[in-house]
């Protein structure tokens, strides 16, 4: 009888255990830029490797899309924490929604104007008088911060084109230089036919207005919360995982993306591509500085927004209020 009690009072005890554990697990809802792709493989490898699990957390990834503003998300309450450029979060906070940077994933721009060398266009200079295909919805900013640097004016030295998220505009010959990224939309020129020697490309980085991508926002209300602040510590600490090994085993990470497509229209080859190209952005992964958001960085991106000439993209410097170290510094004592 001895030995059937101590068996069940186990038994009752491990059940107890797993219903207390997961009881206790926190949700966090995280909403993405865009649809799933290797930009945002980390935070599906950590969730598929279970980090986010072991971290005591439900996490919920909420995919983006052509009708999906991470800003209106968070602002209606409906995501603890976005994916988002820099310039768009900035230019979000001035307009009445709050947001603070709290980690940094990607450290480098990827975004460039990829130009037909047979439209004439060897240098900047040579933009003048051409139609250009640009991106909105926040990412439009650098652009024109860059066209203001060159002297030239919308409408008058240039033609903007609004293009949307395809490369159809440089195929088609409706534009000499289109948007693109350097994981995504050069490649699909590639895919498409052309040629790399067919094509020049004009980094932003190189160009002196590259601007922060790929960080995660908060609501500034929700850091004087100690406990959201420790939960968002754990999330961040199990989504360097995530993307430390995306960074490492690119191909691994291509798989975990392609089984979370479910239009069935990623492929494993392109997704690989992508996640090496992205791997490039990602300067401090595998590091202890992985996610940390560089002052300097911070303020270069303020200084390009801030001088747009008659259209800066922000009018008033935040000063240090839209960045924060508060969570990453609780996150890197997290062993």
């Amino acid at each position: 009888m001895m030995k059937r009690f101590s068996w069940r009072a186990a038994l009752a005890a491990t059940t107890l255990a797993v219903s207390l554990s997961a009881a206790a697990a926190e949700d966090v809802v995280l909403q993405l830029k865009w649809l799933p792709q290797a930009q945002f493989a980390g935070y599906y490898v950590a969730q598929a490797k279970g980090y986010y699990k072991d971290a005591g957390l439900n996490v919920t990834i909420k995919p983006g899309g052509t009708d999906i503003s991470p800003v209106q998300v968070i602002a209606g309450n409906s995501a603890d924490v976005i994916v988002n450029w820099m310039p768009d979060a900035l230019a979000a906070r001035e307009s009445g929604v709050p947001l603070v940077n709290i980690a940094q994933i990607f450290d480098r721009s990827g975004m460039m104007l990829t130009c037909r060398k047979s439209s004439g266009i060897a240098t900047p200079t040579d933009l003048k008088g051409k139609t250009l295909g640009v991106w909105f919805g926040g990412n439009e900013y650098p652009f024109f911060n860059w066209m203001h640097k060159l002297g030239y004016k919308p409408d008058v030295d240039i033609k903007v084109l609004k293009q949307g998220f395809n490369v159809d505009p440089l195929l088609q010959n409706q534009a000499a230089c289109i948007s693109t990224m350097n994981y995504n939309e050069y490649w699909q020129l590639i895919d498409a036919g052309m040629k790399a020697d067919e094509l020049i490309n004009f980094p932003y980085e190189d160009q002196g207005v590259s601007t922060l991508e790929d960080g995660l926002y908060v609501k500034e209300s929700s850091l004087k919360d100690p406990a959201f602040v420790a939960k968002m510590a754990k999330f961040l600490h199990a989504t360097y995982q995530g993307w430390n090994e995306a960074v490492t085993h690119p191909a691994e990470a291509a798989q975990i993306v392609v089984d979370q497509d479910t239009s069935g229209s990623a492929t494993l080859e392109v997704q690989q591509r992508q996640m090496e190209n992205v791997a490039k952005l990602i300067t401090h992964a595998n590091t202890p500085k992985m996610g940390y958001l560089d002052p300097g960085a911070y303020r270069r991106t303020v200084q390009v927004l801030l001088s747009g000439g008659d259209t800066p993209v922000i009018k008033k410097d935040p000063g240090n209020s839209a960045m924060s170290h508060v969570v990453w510094d609780a996150a890197a004592k997290i062993k």
